[in-house]
């Protein structure tokens, strides 16, 4: 049997192994209901941008320091440290085979954010958002088909999930979709330095968390 990393995926290889269709989607009012930020909530946002933008004027900023600036305090802006939402860190997925090429999938998903009081079909726990992360000078892009990769085994168990690939200043959301063949949007990508962009990948983060 052939092992293969996630992480060595490209898009190529995640259409031809699982038959993922990909779609686009222009506006996130499709799928979700975004609400106005309050002025506390836009006032944290400043302060992360601002934090982010020291770093940034010093060069490329790390995969860790983009989790530590801008992820993780978006997470919890959002209210997606609080119960029943609870977060996991380098979780090792569930080995993925592929039957007919006698090949294996393995990887680790970056953060994790699952509903606990809110189980599937097979009795596990209900997956609100996948996030994989990358350092400030890697395209977004370049983290899809390890997100992909990871969020595959989750829709043999609930119908959907939302994804995100973020290198701190960009942010692309995915929302996967049960079927045959299994589908992905890919939404708008947000800005976090560009004000309207910054406010509506909050509002977006926050939508996701109450669905």
């Amino acid at each position: 049997m052939t092992i293969l990393q996630a992480k060595n995926l490209s898009l190529g290889d995640i259409h031809r192994l699982f038959g993922f269709q990909r779609q686009y989607n222009n506006s996130f009012t499709d799928l979700l209901s975004l609400e106005s930020l309050t002025e506390f909530e836009q006032q944290e946002l400043v302060q992360i941008q601002q934090d982010f933008d020291n770093y940034l004027t010093e060069g490329k900023v790390s995969e860790g320091l983009v989790k530590a600036l801008t992820i993780f305090p978006l997470m919890r802006l959002a209210g997606l440290y609080r119960f029943p939402i609870k977060i996991t860190l380098e979780e090792n997925i569930a080995d993925i085979d592929i039957e007919d090429e006698d090949t294996r999938i393995t990887g680790r998903i970056d953060i994790l954010a699952i509903n606990k009081s809110n189980r599937t079909k097979s009795d596990t726990y209900f997956w609100v958002l996948v996030v994989e992360s990358k350092n400030s000078g890697v395209a977004v892009s370049e983290g899809l088909p390890q997100l992909l990769a990871y969020a595959y085994n989750s829709l043999k168990a609930q119908k959907s999930v939302w994804g995100l690939v973020s290198n701190g200043q960009d942010y692309q959301f995915v929302y996967l979709l049960q079927g045959n063949p299994p589908t992905y949007l890919l939404m708008p990508i947000l800005h976090l330095m560009e004000p309207e962009r910054a406010i509506e990948l909050l509002q977006v983060l926050k939508a996701i968390c109450i669905l």
